[in-house]
């Protein structure tokens, strides 16, 4: 229902259309400012049971492996590597920016870095992580509050700032998209529906199925040998593993026939993704933001001015000024205020309009759920002396 009434806003205001701003962040946040409405005027508590909300999130990336080239990944390797340095240097200045918050406050300066890159680039998980050793090592007593704010608000602005960065560059720059109809995730938004065949539907089932045991299977190899992936990092390279062993066993004609139309894994994506993001948001506890919302307000504001002239002034320029380039930028925004999911949902709405970019949905991915995670720890381990 909530993704129904994201879909009905976006037809009915044309500025939602025009900033690309995702119809299930539309529809998560109007049920989160509900129920937040009902803890204040009626002491009514609203939680959710997840369910399958990661399990989507699991067949979405799976899904995007299954649509890709080695090849293309190849050509992505020295892109990667830029937007990894970028991010880490993002780190940098998020956590410099929240101390200086704190200090402005008259509080330990450590406890901006819960404002920072803990609650904001880790995300939720790291978040927990974190709070505990905030609490009990520095004596920073409402690290948990804190994070948990701050890492709210983060969510809602990534999703609301990547849509009109990439529109804005796309414009301003005049850009070519690329108007190619393989998209990761979705259709085209002007593009007339096809008839989708039931047969089609359920080999794509099968192959995201085994792409996902698959890669569960390599999550466990991992963790055994020291090494901890999200699940769906280890989902995507599975993905990426059956498709290109199976194009250099079968070919390229062949691997049409086994793998199901691209319509239909792009269908299944649409509505994993969809799904997956309006649970997620439709989750936020508003009201945890009351007692620190003068302190968390001051610091996110100056956080996601900083993350839209980085990622405008730096994040587009080096990674080519061009079309990819844009798309990734819709992306940062989720990689460094919100959750890889707010990227990814932040690119497709993007791609939904101006057509596909392949890389941006191999490179965002990688650098959101492995690597980022490495930098982040170590910097916030070097800032805090924890």
């Amino acid at each position: 229902m909530l993704l129904f009434v994201g879909k009905s806003f976006t037809r009915r205001y044309a500025v939602l259309r025009r900033y690309s701003i995702p119809e299930p962040v539309i529809g998560g946040f109007l049920c989160a400012l509900s129920t937040a409405l009902l803890f204040f005027a009626l002491d009514i508590q609203v939680n959710f049971d997840p369910g399958v909300r990661d399990i989507l999130l699991l067949y979405f990336f799976a899904g995007i492996g299954l649509k890709s080239d080695i090849r293309n990944l190849v050509k992505g390797g020295r892109p990667l590597l830029i937007l990894l340095l970028l991010a880490s240097l993002f780190i940098l200045l998020q956590n410099l920016f929240g101390m200086g918050v704190a200090s402005g406050f008259g509080l330990d300066p450590r406890a901006g870095l819960m404002l920072g890159s803990v609650s904001l680039t880790g995300g939720v998980g790291t978040t927990l992580a974190w709070a505990p050793i905030f609490s009990e090592q520095l004596g920073i007593a409402n690290a948990m509050e804190l994070g948990i704010a701050s890492n709210t608000l983060g969510l809602i602005a990534a999703c609301s700032i990547g849509g009109p960065i990439a529109n804005y560059l796309i414009r301003r720059h005049q850009l070519t998209p690329s108007h190619d109809p393989l998209l990761e995730v979705g259709t085209l938004s002007e593009e007339t529906a096809r008839l989708l065949d039931y047969y089609d539907v359920l080999w794509t089932r099968m192959w995201l199925n085994l792409a996902l045991m698959l890669g569960h299977s390599l999550n466990l190899l991992l963790v055994n040998s020291g090494i901890t992936l999200p699940g769906f990092v280890s989902c995507l390279l599975a993905g990426i593993l059956i498709r290109n062993l199976m194009h250099a066993a079968v070919g390229a004609q062949r691997l049409k026939q086994w793998s199901g139309s691209s319509q239909s894994l792009a269908l299944i994506s649409d509505i994993s993704l969809g799904m997956f993001l309006t649970m997620a948001l439709m989750e936020l506890q508003l009201w945890q933001l009351a007692g620190v919302l003068t302190f968390v307000l001051s610091a996110l504001a100056l956080q996601v001015l900083l993350a839209i002239l980085y990622t405008m002034l730096v994040v587009f320029r080096c990674m080519g000024r061009d079309y990819e380039a844009s798309v990734i930028a819709a992306g940062f925004g989720g990689i460094v205020l919100g959750s890889t999911a707010t990227a990814i949902v932040n690119m497709t709405a993007i791609i939904q309009k101006y057509g596909a970019a392949h890389r941006a949905f191999i490179i965002v991915p990688l650098v959101c759920g492995f690597f980022i995670d490495l930098a982040n720890a170590l910097l916030i381990g070097w800032l805090s002396g924890a």
